[in-house]
């Protein structure tokens, strides 16, 4: 990933110009140059891979031999194992070299106000530059799912049956056999984990056409004066004194004389820098649990498996038994985004992840075919009589009474989760900010410095044009520091 363009907040159009922060941003850049150059380098390489491996398909389907071609990829692949290793160490050593002097760079600054006279200097931009995009991008995504359905109710069910049959001896084995396939219905476990990873990483550097320059620029004598005493206090212009003040103009042009630079104009770029990391992991699980069987078993669950029975029901009174259904569905969602857009603000936007449940596995790994065919077999009598008729709508119902349960059960914990929703920044926010900042740059008004027009004041100009403001002769050069003779000529 390319570093930032380096920026000093302080060094803004038509301000007093530091010496110090303009050599401590040409010295961030020369420390980048050879990370930057060997990014290049690297990605002109896989570019160049990329296209051989392409014509060696195109030769391939035209019955040509690619084996030169081949053998020329084959050591193009080297060369970018080398280059990457090559821009490993050199990003490396430039950022060792880089923090220290970022950190001199602050924030908030202060300084003297610039002598420039606003009211009569203007803001141009001329097309003295040039429009350049350098794109960089990579995605990567993984997308897993794992689906399984566990019967795990052998324990339950061999203590149901067994509880049933120390009830006594009224109770037969079909009876426990009955409670036995009830408990191991009942006790069901599905599981479903669903992750989706994706990785996205987009680089963007630009130049633009439009230069900022002031023009015209014209000083306030006033304000240049105070300016200069406050940038020099051992070298100050006395306007008190007229000889002081003739002195200082015999200096102009010496090698004694002393300067304070305006920033006067600026060419500007921009770049988008922005990775996304997203991790949505829903974990689903279904459990039909059967807790626990009631301390007692004779005489209740005696009456209330025989109502069920008659009634076309299974087992027995949720009184009777703490029948808990749980329905659990976690969706664990982890989001890390960088963005680093110099030049400008583009938008921001968050997207929407809703929380739902995917679709369960089949239950004990049967079909509703094979479900059908086993009631059909449980129910077929040798000869068809009322009682064997009543029998076996009961065993029906109770099957279906059964199924309605398991549905119901997986199914009502839904209503609580299905309209849940949050908030997050993902890989459709970056594209979406990308396109913003595209959009920007084709409309233009947008930058920050990446080359600067300095303009030096030396202090015989100052002088001037304070001499020329209120003792005004054919020996004062009026406007010589700046565009005001300009103005008055065109006046």
């Amino acid at each position: 990933m390319p570093a930032t363009i380096p920026y000093d907040p302080s060094l803004v159009l038509g301000n007093i110009v530091s010496p110090e922060k303009l050599s401590i941003l040409t010295a961030i850049s020369d420390a980048q140059a050879p990370a930057d150059a060997a990014e290049d380098n690297l990605n002109s390489l896989i570019a160049l891979k990329r296209s051989l491996d392409m014509t060696v398909q195109e030769l391939i389907e035209m019955n040509i031999d690619p084996s030169d071609l081949v053998k020329e990829s084959t050591a193009t692949g080297k060369q970018i194992t080398e280059a990457a290793v090559g821009y490993a160490k050199a990003k490396l050593s430039s950022e060792k070299t880089i923090q220290p002097l970022k950190a001199k760079i602050r924030t908030v600054n202060d300084s003297v106000e610039s002598p420039i006279d606003y009211n009569k200097t203007q803001i141009k931009k001329m097309p003295l530059a040039a429009d350049s995009i350098k794109m960089n991008c990579q995605y990567f995504a993984f997308d897993s799912n794992e689906q399984d359905s566990n019967t795990h109710a052998a324990t339950i069910a061999a203590f149901v049956s067994g509880s049933v049959k120390e009830g006594g001896e009224d109770w037969s084995e079909s009876y426990a056999a009955q409670a036995k396939t009830s408990a191991q219905e009942q006790v069901n476990r599905q599981h479903q984990n669903h992750s989706i990873s994706g990785t996205l990483v987009v680089t963007i550097t630009c130049t633009h056409k439009e230069a900022v320059l002031l023009a015209p620029l014209v000083l306030d004598p006033d304000k240049a004066v105070r300016v200069w005493n406050a940038v020099y206090p051992d070298d100050m212009i006395k306007t008190n004194s007229v000889i002081s003040t003739f002195n200082t103009e015999m200096q102009q042009d010496t090698k004694k004389e002393k300067s304070i630079s305006i920033l006067s104009g600026q060419t500007c770029g921009s770049c988008f820098i922005g990775m996304v990391h997203t991790l949505n992991t829903t974990d689903t699980q279904s459990t039909e649990t059967l807790y626990s069987i009631a301390a007692s078993l004779q005489g209740q669950f005696n009456v209330g498996s025989m109502v069920q029975h008659y009634s076309g029901g299974f087992g027995v009174d949720a009184s009777f038994s703490n029948d808990a259904k749980n329905l659990l569905s976690s969706q664990n969602i982890s989001s890390h985004c960088t963005l680093t857009v110099m030049g400008s603000i583009p938008s921001i936007k968050s997207n929407t992840v809703q929380m739902a449940v995917k679709a369960f596995a089949e239950d004990n790994g049967e079909s509703p075919m094979k479900s059908v065919m086993a009631i059909k077999n449980a129910t077929t009598d040798e000869m068809t009589t009322v009682d064997s008729s009543a029998e076996n709508a009961r065993t029906g119902a109770q099957f279906q009474s059964i199924q309605s349960a398991k549905i119901q059960a997986a199914l009502s914990g839904l209503s609580n989760i299905d309209n849940l929703n949050n908030k997050m920044i993902d890989t459709n926010s970056l594209m979406d900010a990308m396109e913003d900042y595209i959009n920007k740059c084709l409309a233009g008004n947008i930058g920050l410095p990446i080359n600067y027009y300095v303009k030096p004041i030396t202090k015989s100009q100052v002088t001037q044009m304070w001499m020329a403001k209120y003792y005004p002769n054919k020996f004062n050069q009026a406007g010589s520091g700046d565009d005001s003779k300009i103005l008055n000529n065109t006046n």
